[in-house]
């Protein structure tokens, strides 16, 4: 009994949405394929799939299985380069998640010299603004900005980025440039929707640090979003510089308020599960995303703090 074989066959099916792909992917024709999924559901007791003329979905049982699945196949991967290499050459499949902004910007420049570097290894990224759940998605490492709430996540500091307010030299030309942050109540503001806290925004005064909750009539739920709408000039925005660091170098956006403006360390974190091992291929883009990002290579030069502060 290929217990493996089985598991693979249904973790394929559910990864490409039918049989027929999964089967092509395999070298096998669809109906082995189904008979292996067939046989992995008598041997359990359980549906795992439900089979409509569209695609295949997962029942409860079958979501619960296929998570479980996909880490073990992954082990297996992992266990065989090892022994095949000797834990010396980084190879096999590894499964990166990224944010839209960093991953386009400065993760995918970056990795053809990666790929060049490493060529035993395949990349699967994924690009979204939502976190992967507790790594429980089969990704083997992730890239995270800011606090961590999952203790069972091993994660290596990359960087600290900061946060920059600015906007394009269109838009400061039409509605002039706010001077103090109680200007910012007559300019339109951006943010991003899945995180409220970028809507607060901090600047330093004589009695401390002054919250300004800013308003605008755009929003977007990801952070290139947010870029591109800054840079046509439709407002105001506060996002990290490594999102923004090229814009400013092409002089697309222009950095705004520095002399009020609370900066603080948000730190950038390379993320796996604590359970996993740590892989050649792991290592290496861990090691490699550090030696690349380490040193902050959009970092525009801070402009020195000028002016009074404002009174509470």
């Amino acid at each position: 009994m290929d217990r493996a074989a089985q598991m693979t066959a249904f973790v394929r099916s559910v990864e490409t949405g039918g049989f027929s792909a999964a089967a092509r992917e395999l070298g096998l024709t669809p109906s082995a394929l189904s008979k292996l999924v067939t046989r992995l559901e008598d041997r359990l007791d359980a549906r795992l799939l439900q089979r409509t003329t569209r695609r295949l979905q997962l029942t409860p049982e079958g979501e619960a299985f296929y998570l479980r699945a996909r880490r073990i196949l992954a082990e297996m991967d992992d266990a065989e380069a090892e022994v095949l290499q000797a834990g010396t050459r980084p190879q096999g499949l590894l499964r990166l998640h990224c944010g839209s902004a960093f991953g386009m910007h400065q993760l995918a420049p970056a990795i053809p010299l990666f790929l060049e570097r490493h060529p035993g290894v395949e990349l699967d990224i994924t690009i979204s603004d939502q976190a992967p759940a507790a790594m429980q998605e089969g990704i083997d490492l992730a890239i995270r900005i800011g606090a961590l709430d999952e203790s069972t996540m091993v994660a290596r500091r990359i960087c600290n980025l900061e946060r920059v307010i600015c906007a394009a030299p269109s838009y400061l030309a039409k509605y002039g440039t706010p001077r103090t942050p109680d200007d910012l109540q007559q300019h339109n503001c951006l943010w991003i929707t899945a995180l409220p806290v970028l809507r607060r925004w901090p600047f330093d005064t004589n009695d401390g640090i002054r919250v300004v909750h800013i308003d605008g009539n755009v929003v977007a739920n990801n952070a290139e979003t947010v870029l591109q709408l800054t840079v046509a000039g439709v407002g105001i925005t506060r996002l990290a510089d490594v999102i923004v660091g090229d814009a400013i170098r092409r002089g697309e956006l222009v950095p705004i308020l520095t002399d009020w403006h609370h900066v603080e360390p948000v730190p950038l974190y390379a993320t796996y599960p604590s359970g996993r091992h740590l892989s050649p291929k792991l290592r290496a883009m861990v090691d490699f995303l550090v030696e690349q990002f380490g040193d902050a290579p959009w970092r525009r030069r801070q402009q020195p703090r000028v002016g009074p502060k404002l009174a509470g």
